[in-house]
């Protein structure tokens, strides 16, 4: 069942929705999206949100650098730099000046096989890439909205998620990261939509609680399953005519590499 952001999540495991509290007194949640789609004639609404790492691709942060580094990831947070990985995600440093800073006491590793590993890495969360084809079938618009480094362009070498979505929000375009709120308004001004307009889907609870703050509507990623039950009570039509393969689709609109 669907809960407000000020409830906390129930312990059994429906989808977490989290709506404003405002916009639920203005609008009835069974009609949000019906209203939504009044508001322009040639827009399908809601704008669908993605983060990207463990919610649409598993992230290799948490097991293969690790293992690539020969350490436990207790032991690689550590004695990584504090800040490097947010300037490379920012956009700040480059990936050479990333290599440079990457450790504390500046020690040297191969930067091209990192990215080899990482890129081994790389997969489709189980179930998200079917969601991702109905979705694409019925007309959304999709954008990824994540904290990523140029790197994402291997991502998207690897698994061709532009297929489904458009690289529009990475952190390395905007020099800013979820959950600042400037990041979140950016979106919107960008998409030239109201927040309640669009629904934002992230594995990190701030995140979506961020975005609640902007006006947003939040679905908590727990798994594919799950994402697809929150959509449909959202309103969001998941239905497919047929199977499409992937050579049947061109890159999302607005795709930027």
């Amino acid at each position: 069942m669907a809960q407000l952001v000020r409830a906390p999540p129930a312990a059994a495991s429906p989808p977490i929705i989290w709506f404003n509290p405002k916009l639920l007194r203005k609008l009835p949640r069974n009609r949000m999206v019906n209203s939504l789609n009044n508001e322009t004639n040639t827009r399908k609404l809601p704008v669908l949100l993605f983060d990207i790492m463990d919610t649409i691709v598993r992230d290799p942060f948490y097991h293969d650098i690790p293992a690539f580094f020969g350490m436990s990831l207790k032991e690689l947070i550590e004695c990584k730099h504090p800040t490097a990985w947010v300037e490379f995600e920012n956009g700040v440093i480059n990936e050479e000046e990333l290599a440079r800073k990457f450790f504390k006491d500046g020690r040297p590793f191969d930067l091209e096989g990192l990215k080899d590993c990482i890129r081994r890495g790389y997969s489709y969360i189980e179930g998200v890439e079917q969601l991702l084809q109905a979705l694409r079938q019925n007309n959304y618009e999709m954008h990824a909205f994540t904290n990523y480094p140029v790197w994402y362009k291997i991502i998207e070498d690897k698994l061709k998620i532009s297929n489904y979505l458009s690289w529009t929000f990475c952190s390395c375009m905007y020099g800013k990261r979820k959950p600042d709120p400037d990041f979140y308004l950016a979106v919107l001004e960008h998409l030239k939509v109201d927040p309640a307009s669009c629904i934002f889907i992230d594995d990190r609870i701030k995140n979506v609680e961020a975005a609640v703050g902007v006006g947003i509507t939040g679905l908590h990623f727990k798994n594919a399953d799950l994402l697809r039950e929150g959509l449909v009570q959202l309103g969001v039509d998941i239905s497919i005519d047929g199977d499409v393969g992937e050579d049947q689709l061109e890159p999302a609109e607005g795709q930027t590499l």
